[in-house]
């Protein structure tokens, strides 16, 4: 039997009464006990066993049509709005935050009615979502995120055209060093403690706060509390490390299932926006606190201290967790902190006097 091949679907009845369509399709045999494959309502088995054979029959050339006229496919081709909600279904099917899925659920929406409303996506209605910001970060995110789905969208074929446009330089953002740390601590700890014991770690332990101290478990501490033992994978530079932790900071830790995040007191984690959003209610509610300062801040005032008080480069690389001694220079320059001091500098020697 040669490809795009069909034997006329003949009624059949099993041994325990039931009947079913009988037929091969391309070489594969087919059995269908109702019209569900086909989008038909027809379920022969569900009528009285004396019309049956009728009904079955009734749903064998039904098959036959829909295979024929699908061009001998028991698949019937998806409308264009029909694909593209499935591939939308199957991409927020993924593990992504909840922040995030509501992001791109908003942005697929705004691509869905435009796909309803014209037939096709262009590239100039894709272009003119982010055209419409004049802040550069959120013009930068919401053009990301729209590459995110059209290049998505593009690798399943679906029929759309990719933006054309450039990412737009942003000011650098300025996480300014702290002068009252103690101050500003006590102020969080009465405000979450949850806030407060990242805000302590990112000081005191240099940890990056949205991934490597959100990411936590108590399994990352030593038995002792004394030492968190990072794997490459919760790491930006990918590298295990093993990090010190001060003992204002092992006063407040109350060690619990080995299993659990830190944080959350169960096995998940929060999302990636747990800790920006707790920041941020916590200025608004502290106005006093500048705009420059974010929990950054605490990291970058440890490392000043650090850096101030060793005077070591490579202590400073350690414990930032750089890839490398450059990328710890280059850090210090962003926080306009001296690397060399006046007795650093060549000296010319002084020229006794003549009297």
């Amino acid at each position: 039997m040669s490809k795009n091949s069909l034997s006329y679907p003949k009624v059949c009845k099993r041994k325990d009464g039931k009947y079913h369509v009988d037929f091969k399709l391309n070489n594969k045999r087919y059995r269908l006990f109702s019209g569900r494959l086909i989008g038909s309502s027809l379920n022969p088995n569900s009528y009285p066993a004396k019309i049956r054979y009728s009904v079955t029959s009734n749903l064998a050339k039904q098959v036959y049509e829909f295979i024929v006229a699908n061009d001998y496919s028991l698949t019937k081709p998806l409308s264009s709005i029909e694909y593209y909600d499935s591939l939308i279904r199957d991409k927020l099917a993924q593990p992504l935050s909840n922040r995030y899925k509501k992001t791109l659920e908003s942005l697929s929406s705004i691509l869905r009615n435009e796909l309803i409303k014209k037939g096709c996506i262009s590239s100039a209605f894709i272009d003119s979502i982010p055209l419409k910001y004049d802040n550069n970060t959120s013009y930068n995110t919401t053009r990301r995120h729209l590459n995110v789905l059209a290049n998505y969208l593009h690798s399943k074929d679906f029929p759309i055209e990719l933006s054309k446009l450039k990412t737009r330089k942003q000011n650098e953002v300025l996480h300014s060093p702290i002068s009252n740390v103690k101050e500003l601590l006590l102020k969080i700890k009465d405000f979450n403690e949850n806030l407060y014991l990242c805000c302590l770690l990112t000081y005191g332990c240099l940890l990056r706060p949205h991934q490597e101290i959100r990411l936590l478990k108590w399994k990352d501490f030593s038995d002792d509390l004394s030492h968190i033992n990072l794997t490459g994978s919760k790491v930006k530079s990918k590298r295990n490390r093993i990090v010190p932790v001060p003992s204002y900071i092992r006063e407040v830790l109350i060690k619990r299932d080995s299993n659990y995040n830190v944080f959350s007191n169960s096995i998940e984690p929060y999302n990636k926006g747990y800790f920006s959003l707790i920041w941020r209610r916590f200025k608004r509610l502290n106005p006093d606190v500048g705009a420059s300062f974010t929990i950054y801040s605490f990291r970058h005032t440890g490392a000043i201290e650090i850096f101030k008080r060793t005077g070591s480069i490579t202590k400073l690389q350690k414990a930032m967790g750089h890839s490398s001694i450059n990328v710890s220079l280059t850090y210090l320059r962003g926080l306009e902190v001296p690397e060399l001091n006046e007795e650093d500098m060549p000296m010319i020697k002084k020229t006794p006097r003549i009297n």
